[in-house]
């Protein structure tokens, strides 16, 4: 799984969109480009966490 926009390149590790050949976006590159890939035009949607991620950090 790539790590980082494929725009922006920001960190994508907890919060990614993919399309169908994986290119990845993250969120904010995603709504500009209005949920369309800009590479194959398939739609782009959140890609599952890896097993272990957690959006919530424990103290």
């Amino acid at each position: 799984m790539k790590k980082r926009c494929e725009r922006c390149l920001e960190s994508v590790e907890l919060e990614a969109y993919i399309c169908v050949h994986e290119c990845t976006f993250c969120h904010n590159c995603t709504t500009q480009m209005s949920y369309v890939c800009p590479n194959c035009n398939g739609e782009l949607v959140k890609r599952p966490r890896p097993k272990g991620a957690s959006p919530i950090h424990s103290s």
